[in-house]
């Protein structure tokens, strides 16, 4: 598995986890707010972890042009 790959599977798991995340946390919003804001934060962490991922794949993308 080259690297391109590899960053690729990465970010549709991390894609799938954080809607699922995002979800919950607005299913969450109206009966149990510190649980909502707790999903939230961590959507918010994988959303940082996915930009560092394109920004990852991007930079490989033009090393290899």
């Amino acid at each position: 598995m080259n690297p391109n790959d590899a960053i690729i599977t990465l970010q549709m798991e991390l894609n799938k986890k954080y809607k699922e995340l995002i979800e919950q946390a607005y299913n969450l919003r109206q009966t149990d707010s510190a649980l909502s804001d707790i999903s939230e934060y961590k959507a918010l962490k994988l959303l940082d972890e996915l930009n560092r991922l394109k920004y990852l794949y991007r930079e490989i993308q033009v090393c290899l042009s």
